[in-house]
C-alpha cells in the first residue's frame, strides 16, 4: 500500500486508516478515557450536551471530521462534540471492549464492519432499526451494501461511515509493452488468469497481479466474489457450517493458477503496501483494489484503466468493505445527541463532502446526485467505475464468528499461493476450524 499522501492532496483511504500510532490521531481536546464526556450525564449547567466521539481517523480525514463537527455545533449549539481519546481504527476494537469492560465507553465509535457482531453483543450498542427508517434518515436510498453491512441478525445496530468496493485497475503502459489490449466490463476470471500470464516477464521483474500473502482478511476478502458468483456463500444456510465447501475449492483453483503461471506477486507484509508500490513502479500489470488507491495513482502521474472485477458469469458480482458509527448508551440526554449527530452526518449534504475528501464512496442514491460528487466523479478517472459496481455489491457476514472462519480461510488462500496445499485439500482444512467455530453457541 502506498505511503499516505500528505495534507495538499487526496488521501488514501487504507493507507491513511492504517498509517501512523494513535499519537497521529487528530483531536479537539479531552482525554483518552471515556468518561471525558460525562458528568452529570453529559448535560452540562447550560442545558447543553456533550457526547463523546471516537472517530479513528488519522491525518487528512481528521480534520475532515473536525470540519464537520464544527459545522454540527454551529447548528446545534445544543450539542458539543468532544473528539479527544480514542485510537485509529486498526485498534478500535480492543480499545472499546477495553472501555465496555470498564463501563466508561464513548457515545460514538468508528468501528470496522467486520468487527461490528463483536461488538453488537454488548447491550450497551443502541439498537437503531426504528431510527433509521424514519425521516430524515436516507435508509432506503443506501446501497444494499451499506444497508447489510450495519444489520445484525435483523437488526440495525450501527450506520454506515464509509463505503468501497473491488474492481481491477490496469497500467497501460504495461499492457501496451506486452501487446494486449485492455480488458472490458464482462470478462471472465479465465481471462483475468491468462492475461496475468501474458503480462507477466521474468527477465524484466514484471509480475501479471498481486495478492495479499498475510493470511489476514486483505487476503480473505479477494476471495469472496469468486465464491459468491459461483453459488456458495461464507456460511451455509443452516447456520453452523461453510457455505463455500464447493465453490471454495474453484475459487482457490484460481488462486492456484496464477501460483503455477508465477504470474502473481505475493506480498508478505500486511496492508498490501508493497504490492502496491510495486504497481507504482510499473512493474505489475493489474492490481485488484479499490477506489482509495485512485489518489495516489493520479499523484504518481500512472496511465491506468479500470475496470470491474471479473466473473464466472459475466454478470457483475464485488465486494464492499462498509465501516461503521456504533453508538453506545450513555443515559437518554447523550444517547439522543449522538442519533442526532450521526442521521445529520450521513445525510447527503454532509456525505457527499466526507466522500469527496476522505476517500469514500457515496452511501447513497442522494450523496451520488450530490453536485460536490458528481464534479470529483467527473475529475477522478475510473472512479465512476467503482460507483456503478456498488449496485451488485455484497458484503461478508455479521457474524461473531467471522473472524475465525476468516482466519482459517487466510491460511488455506496462503497455502494454496505457496503451492503447500492443492485447492480441496485447503477447503478441507479451512472447513474443520470454521465449522468448529461455527457451532459455538453465541
Amino acid at each position: 500500500m502506498p505511503a499516505v499522501p500528505g495534507a495538499s492532496g487526496p488521501l488514501s483511504r487504507r493507507g491513511l486508516l492504517r498509517a501512523g500510532g494513535a499519537g497521529a490521531l487528530g483531536t479537539a481536546g479531552g482525554a483518552v478515557s471515556g468518561c471525558a464526556a460525562g458528568a452529570g450525564g453529559g448535560v452540562g449547567p447550560d442545558g447543553r450536551v456533550t457526547i463523546q466521539l471516537w472517530h479513528g481517523q488519522t491525518e487528512i480525514a481528521a480534520k475532515v471530521i473536525r470540519g464537520l463537527v464544527a459545522d454540527f455545533e454551529r447548528g446545534h449549539p445544543d450539542i458539543r462534540v468532544d473528539m479527544g481519546g480514542g485510537v485509529i481504527s486498526d485498534a478500535m476494537l480492543q480499545k472499546v471492549t477495553a472501555a465496555l469492560a470498564a463501563g466508561s465507553y464513548p457515545d460514538i465509535a468508528y468501528v470496522f464492519g467486520s468487527d461490528l457482531a463483536s461488538v453488537a453483543r454488548s447491550p450497551k450498542v443502541v439498537d437503531l432499526t426504528g431510527h433509521v427508517r424514519r425521516a430524515p434518515t436516507p435508509w432506503r436510498d443506501y446501497w444494499a451494501a451499506a444497508r447489510d453491512a450495519v444489520t445484525v441478525n435483523g437488526r440495525v445496530r450501527a450506520v454506515p461511515a464509509l463505503l468501497d468496493c473491488l474492481g481491477v485497475i490496469c497500467n497501460k503502459e504495461v499492457f501496451a509493452a506486452a501487446g494486449l489490449d485492455l480488458p472490458e466490463a464482462g470478462w471472465t476470471w479465465q481471462e483475468f488468469v491468462d492475461t496475468a500470464r501474458r503480462l507477466t516477464d521474468a527477465g524484466e521483474g514484471r509480475f501479471g497481479t498481486s495478492w495479499p500473502g498475510t493470511g489476514d482478511e486483505d487476503t480473505v476478502w479477494r476471495l469472496w466474489p469468486l465464491v459468491w458468483d459461483l453459488g456458495g456463500d461464507v456460511i451455509a444456510d443452516d447456520g453452523r457450517s461453510i457455505g463455500f465447501a464447493t465453490a471454495g475449492v474453484r475459487a482457490l483453483e484460481v488462486v492456484r493458477d496464477l501460483a503455477r503461471d508465477r504470474s502473481v506477486y505475493l506480498d508478505p507484509k500486511p496492508g498490501s503496501e508493497q504490492m502496491h508500490q510495486v504497481f507504482l513502479s510499473g512493474r505489475m500489470g493489474m492490481v485488484i483494489t479499490g477506489p482509495w488507491q485512485l489518489p495516489d495513482l493520479r499523484q504518481a502521474g500512472l496511465d491506468y484503466h479500470v475496470v470491474p472485477l471479473p466473473t464466472f458469469s459475466r454478470r457483475p458480482v464485488t465486494i464492499s468493505g462498509p465501516d461503521t458509527w456504533v453508538l453506545f448508551d450513555n443515559g437518554a440526554a447523550r444517547a439522543q445527541a449522538a442519533r442526532t449527530f450521526v442521521t445529520w452526518l450521513i445525510q447527503p449534504a454532509q456525505d457527499s463532502r466526507w466522500d469527496v475528501r476522505a476517500g469514500s464512496l457515496p452511501l447513497s442514491l442522494r450523496s451520488e446526485a450530490r453536485p460536490a460528487w458528481r464534479e470529483h466523479a467527473a475529475d477522478t478517472p475510473g472512479l465512476s467505475v467503482f460507483t456503478e459496481a456498488l449496485a451488485a455489491a455484497r458484503v461478508r457476514p455479521v457474524h461473531p464468528a467471522y473472524p475465525r472462519v476468516s482466519r482459517a480461510l487466510g491460511q488455506a488462500v496462503v497455502s494454496v499461493l505457496l503451492g503447500r496445499a492443492s485447492p480441496a485439500d485447503a477447503v478441507r482444512s479451512c472447513a474443520d476450524e470454521s465449522n468448529a467455530a461455527l457451532l459455538i453457541p453465541r
